[in-house]
């Protein structure tokens, strides 16, 4: 495994020889801009490894993308060997549908220190409640992004990520459903404990998210990347693009549902994904993702 492989993966030609907060942002937004949020690999019959080496070949070089597990893993090793002090935690995504998190936590991610202040880094939830930049530990205080305000709260050592949405214009209803236009203001994402893991702690939810029957992972084939100016999604048939704060406060959304013969060359065009098996989208769950 080479940090110089992977800067050329995604594309980054910064400097990296200071462990700083601006080093840090900038190879995080090259990262998710150029490696996407995916899980094909269950609908291409093939397994998802929790394995450092397997994740570098895929993602650095197959130019693949990958899962939380994947991501962050791959980012905490990046981080690690550019000599950040960093922690591997667990957190629970919120599930808006059930209005409750999951009883086992089920997504991985980064705590770096840095300069006497703590930040989250999480390069491996996708869609469009992905970061664009590390987050400050601090509690009820608004972090402006690129995708919309972000903050934390905290009660009693759980710490709460929380997304206040923009409004959304979207142009063909036609191809939208009921859950591509919420009306909530604010959306939970996730809860975390600052609590240090180890990655073989995540070996059981790595298994059971990519076989489980009522897994989303299993039930939605998905493939999102984070773009110059917004996101595009690939959930089942439907391709999702989103333009940020296209208008003030107000999000672009346009939706189109592909035909069988699109989807090869979809991947390969808008995501630079070329798959080696045969993929076949799924989209069973009315889970929401936007």
């Amino acid at each position: 495994m080479d940090i110089k492989e992977y800067f050329a993966r995604i594309s980054y030609r910064g400097s990296h020889n200071k462990p700083d907060l601006a080093t840090m942002s900038d190879i995080f937004l090259h990262h998710i801009q150029a490696v996407p949020f995916e899980n094909l690999s269950i609908h291409c019959g093939e397994s998802i490894e929790l394995d450092l080496e397997a994740t570098y070949n895929k993602i650095v070089r197959k130019k693949r993308g990958g899962w939380c597990m994947e991501n962050n893993y791959l980012l905490s090793w990046v981080l690690k060997t550019l000599g950040y002090d960093i922690t591997l935690l667990a957190a629970k995504v919120y599930i808006p549908e059930l209005n409750a998190y999951p009883d086992e936590f089920d997504h991985l991610l980064i705590q770096v220190e840095l300069d006497g202040k703590s930040y989250i880094v999480d390069g491996g939830f996708g869609m469009a409640y992905q970061l664009w930049q590390p987050m400050e530990l601090i509690a009820g205080t608004d972090q402006p992004q690129t995708p919309g305000v972000f903050r934390f709260q905290e009660e009693s050592g759980i710490w709460y990520l929380e997304k206040v949405k923009r409004k959304q214009l979207v142009l063909n209803q036609s191809g939208s459903t009921s859950d591509n236009v919420e009306h909530e203001v604010c959306r939970r994402v996730y809860l975390f404990t600052l609590q240090p893991r180890d990655i073989e702690e995540f070996r059981g939810c790595n298994a059971r998210l990519q076989t489980a029957s009522d897994s989303l992972f299993v039930t939605k084939s998905i493939c999102s990347l984070q773009t110059a100016d917004g996101i595009r999604a690939l959930v089942g048939w439907k391709l999702t693009e989103i333009k940020y704060n296209y208008r003030d406060n107000m999000d672009l959304v346009e939706i189109r549902i592909l035909a069988d013969e699109e989807m090869e060359k979809t991947l390969e065009e808008k995501f630079n994904i070329t798959l080696d098996k045969k993929f076949v989208p799924v989209n069973k769950s009315r889970l929401s993702l936007f």
